[in-house]
C-alpha cells in the first residue's frame, strides 16, 4: 500500500511540475506577445511623410561626433539629405559661437564650455540645452597595455599628474603619456565637467595638446609610441564612428572600465556607466512657440526622432 501511495505521489508530484512549467510557458510567451504588440503599435504610430522641405528646414550646425545624427534626422524629416558644401557643419565651438551670432537656429552639440556660456551672456543670449541622445565619456589605451580598468580617482590622479607610471596602476613600468585636448574643445569641456571636476588639471606639454580625436586615437594605437599612452573621447566617435572611418586604428584602441564598469551601449543606455553625459539640442531660449526650430525639437524627441537616432547608432534619451 505504502509503495502504491508513493508512486501515485511521484506522479502527482511530476504533473504539478509540468502544469506549474507550462503555465510558466505560457507566462513569458504572454509577456512577450505584449511587448511585442505594444512595439507594432509604436512602430505603427511613427508617420515616414517628411515634415520639412529642404527650404524650411532650420539651419543647423553640429560637433564632429554628431554630424551623422543630424544628416540621420535631416534625411529622415525632409527626404533627402543636401551635399556637404550646403550643410556647412563646422564643429562644437564655432557652432556656438554661429548660434550666438544668430547665423544658425539649432545645434548639436557636447554641453557648453565656460566660455561658450560668458560669450552667450554677453551677447544677450540664454541657452536652452535639451538632451537627445545619451553618451559616455571615455578613456582609451593601446591594445598592449595590461591595464583594462580604472577608477575615476585614478584618472584624476593620471591627469593631476600625482600617478605618472602605469606601474602604480598595475601595468608595465613606463611613463604614462597623458594626450589632452584644446580648451573650448567639446571632449575637453566633458573632461574639466564630468572627469576633474573640482581638480586642476595638469598643463600639457606641446606634443600631447592635439588639436582632433582622430589624431588622438591615431596617436595612441600606434606600435611605435602609443603603448604608455591614454586619450578619451566620446563613446560613440571612439566606437561606432571611427571604426566607420578606420576599422584597422580602431581594432589597436582599448575602452577602459571606469570603477569596474565597461562603456557600452548597455551600460549607459541602463546609468550604470559612471561618466554619463549626452549629446544636446541647444537653441536660444527666446526661439518662438510654434516656429520651425521648435518644431525640429518636438521631431528629434519623438518616437519616430529616437528611432532615427537608435538607427544612427546613438543611445536614444526615451
Amino acid at each position: 500500500m505504502k509503495k502504491i501511495l508513493s508512486v501515485f505521489g511521484t506522479i502527482l508530484a511530476m504533473i504539478l511540475i509540468v502544469l506549474i512549467c507550462f503555465g510558466a510557458y505560457n507566462y513569458v510567451i504572454d509577456i512577450e506577445d505584449e511587448q511585442n504588440r505594444v512595439q507594432d503599435e509604436l512602430t505603427k504610430e511613427i508617420d515616414s511623410n517628411p515634415l520639412f522641405s529642404l527650404e524650411n528646414y532650420p539651419k543647423v550646425d553640429a560637433s564632429l561626433a554628431t554630424q551623422p545624427l543630424t544628416d540621420a534626422f535631416i534625411e529622415d524629416f525632409t527626404g533627402t539629405l543636401p551635399n556637404e558644401e550646403e550643410l556647412n557643419y563646422t564643429n562644437t565651438h564655432p557652432g556656438y559661437v554661429k548660434l550666438i551670432n544668430g547665423e544658425v537656429d539649432l545645434i548639436v552639440v557636447t554641453e557648453p564650455s565656460d566660455e561658450e556660456i560668458k560669450l552667450a551672456e554677453e551677447a544677450g543670449v540664454e541657452l536652452e540645452i535639451i538632451p537627445v541622445v545619451k553618451e559616455g565619456f571615455v578613456f582609451y589605451v593601446n591594445e598592449n597595455n595590461p591595464v583594462k580598468n580604472l577608477s575615476l580617482e585614478n584618472i584624476q590622479n593620471i591627469y593631476t599628474g600625482n600617478i605618472k607610471n602605469w606601474k602604480e596602476l598595475g601595468g608595465n613600468d613606463k611613463p604614462i603619456r597623458a594626450f589632452q585636448r584644446p580648451e573650448n574643445s567639446g571632449s575637453q569641456t566633458g573632461m574639466y565637467s564630468l572627469v576633474m571636476k573640482n581638480k586642476k588639471i595638469m598643463e600639457a606639454p606641446k606634443e600631447d595638446l592635439i588639436d582632433t580625436m582622430f589624431e588622438i586615437i591615431n596617436l595612441v594605437s600606434n606600435y611605435d609610441n602609443g603603448e604608455n599612452a591614454i586619450g578619451y573621447s566620446y563613446y560613440y566617435y571612439a566606437t561606432t564612428m571611427f571604426n566607420d572611418m578606420d576599422k584597422d586604428i580602431a581594432d589597436r584602441i582599448k575602452l577602459l572600465a571606469v570603477d569596474g564598469v565597461e562603456p557600452n551601449d548597455e551600460t549607459i543606455k541602463n546609468d550604470t556607466y559612471p561618466l554619463q553625459t549626452a549629446y544636446y539640442i541647444v537653441i536660444n531660449k527666446n526661439e518662438e512657440e510654434g516656429s520651425n526650430t521648435r518644431k525640429l525639437v518636438d521631431a528629434m524627441l519623438s518616437p519616430r526622432g529616437q528611432s532615427v537616432a537608435k538607427e544612427a547608432g546613438y543611445v536614444p534619451v526615451k
